[in-house]
């Protein structure tokens, strides 16, 4: 679990700073045929369904140390699925400071599974966010988020918004010290991905993104093994796997590839 470092301030009634943690979770493989795109996507839903989704978020929020007000949960046709959790930093009677709280502690996830029409790439990407006030943080789930998907790209954003008041008077706009979100991150994972910091510090905007370093074309070969491909075939997928990698990472799409990819 990531430790915080909070300022010790008295403040003036509640912590009133919105803490936003923000991901998108990357899946590639290579599925040669329909019949192997249609399988990986049945066995993304099945992996990744609402009842699967909503152990994930629970967790979380016991990890957070946050209180759980109220579960909403959705598999969608043909795929895909969303759950939102409602939650606050602790347990709540009324209906009128539920309400009150519902806009400010979330925790949300959605799933997007996809095909490359005519390449055999197939894309899983997971949409998550974790909103909290008060002294609970989404930092503390950042490492369990990563890991519990399977993470060849990982986009996160965080965002502290608002302001918090103290005894005094004074507006604080920042509680705890953070230069980038890889502070947050387990060194044995950081050695695994090649990171990108994009940061603007005097807005409390914090951006990173990551990319698997280690690359076996043996993971990513969905309803087949590499034995079943030539030489050809098999650099042919391994340039196919690492360009969808690269243009997701990057944010766009690429003519060529680098010569070291």
């Amino acid at each position: 679990m990531v430790e915080i470092n909070r300022k010790k301030l008295k403040l003036h009634g509640f912590n009133n700073l919105t803490n936003s943690l923000s991901f998108n979770i990357y899946d590639i493989c290579y599925a040669k045929n329909k019949k192997h795109q249609d399988e990986y996507i049945r066995y993304i839903d099945e992996a990744y369904n609402a009842e699967r989704l909503t152990k994930i978020l629970t967790d979380v929020a016991g990890i957070i140390g946050a209180n759980i007000l109220n579960i909403a949960s959705q598999d969608y046709e043909p795929q895909g699925a969303s759950v939102t959790m409602l939650i606050s930093e602790g347990p709540l009677q009324l209906p009128e400071t539920i309400v009150a709280h519902l806009d400010k502690s979330h925790i949300t996830v959605h799933t997007y599974p996809e095909s490359h029409p005519d390449e055999g790439i197939s894309t899983f990407r997971a949409d998550i966010d974790v909103s909290t006030c008060g002294i609970i943080s989404p930092l503390k789930a950042l490492n369990y988020l990563i890991h519990n998907f399977d993470s060849d790209i990982v986009t996160v954003d965080y965002r502290i918004r608002g302001f918090t008041r103290d005894v005094k008077g004074v507006k604080h706009f920042l509680d705890h010290e953070i230069n980038s979100i890889q502070n947050y991150i387990l060194p044995e994972t950081r050695s695994s991905y090649q990171m990108i910091d994009v940061n603007v510090f005097q807005e409390n905007i914090f951006h990173t993104k990551m990319l698997l370093k280690e690359f076996d074309l043996n993971n990513y070969l969905f309803g087949a093994g590499m034995e079943e491909f030539t030489p050809q075939e098999l650099r042919e997928i391994r340039t196919r796997v690492r360009r969808e990698m690269l243009e997701i990472f990057y944010g766009r799409n690429l003519d060529k590839l680098p010569v070291d990819f």
